[in-house]
């Protein structure tokens, strides 16, 4: 049997302007992404999603890039050590309005349907994973949709609603999976970056074919499953 390899110390790339932080223990191994702002004189501001292991490594992997303006929370496991994570980076933290009770001493910004970060960048409330869970939608590279733990690989590597012993509300999940298979055209939805799961990918940050993936899913069949952990 080869040795198992050490988790990354580091972010990695996923695209040119998009970087995936290694599991966080905080969220339950779960994954941040930053997305660059790469606009020309960088007036939209870096976006942060979720909540990253809050090391010196991820401090100074953030200062190089310009700190961060924009911090999306997908979900309530996804918050980590937010409070400290907000003071430190005085960025603007964007939650889903009924789970913003859970940072009562932090400044937030709440949203109900969706919210808007720039034009590439969309919010979406999609509850039934947590009352407030919700995706994040970005134009570039063909369409990418960061599902929170609203959409999870399962161990066949395939994107699907997992139900899980924390799961708030699933009839309400599989209704929110439905608006989405409804929302995209194939050209608007190329990758999926999920919250967590990522080693059910195999070495993969991101899930091509998406828009395939997205509508292949079977709501009327779907079984509630449960993963060690949730």
């Amino acid at each position: 049997m080869s040795p198992q390899l050490p988790p990354p110390k580091s972010p990695r790339p996923v695209f040119d302007t998009i970087y995936a932080f290694p599991p966080n223990r905080d969220t339950q191994g779960g994954t941040a992404y930053l997305i660059v702002d790469n606009s020309p004189l960088q007036t939209q501001g870096n976006l942060l999603i979720d909540a990253p292991p809050w090391t010196q490594a991820t401090q100074e992997f953030l200062a190089a890039r310009g700190g961060v303006r924009w911090w999306l929370i997908t979900h309530r496991g996804g918050l980590g050590q937010a409070a400290r994570i907000q003071k430190a980076l005085t960025c603007q933290l964007v939650i889903q309005e009924q789970e913003a009770y859970l940072l009562p001493d932090t400044a937030t910004t709440t949203f109900h349907w969706s919210f808007d970060f720039n034009a590439y960048s969309q919010a979406l409330w999609t509850p039934g994973h947590s009352p407030g869970s919700a995706c994040l939608y970005h134009r570039d590279y063909g369409g990418v949709l960061f599902t929170g733990r609203h959409l999870l690989p399962n161990p066949q590597g395939e994107i699907q609603p997992l139900r899980l012993a924390k799961t708030f509300h699933w009839p309400r999940q599989l209704a929110q999976v439905r608006a989405l298979q409804q929302r995209f055209r194939e050209s608007e939805l190329a990758y999926i970056c999920p919250a967590a799961n990522l080693g059910f990918l195999r070495g993969q940050l991101t899930l091509d074919r998406a828009f395939e993936r997205l509508q292949q899913i079977d709501l009327v069949g779907s079984q509630p499953q449960a993963l060690a952990g949730e």
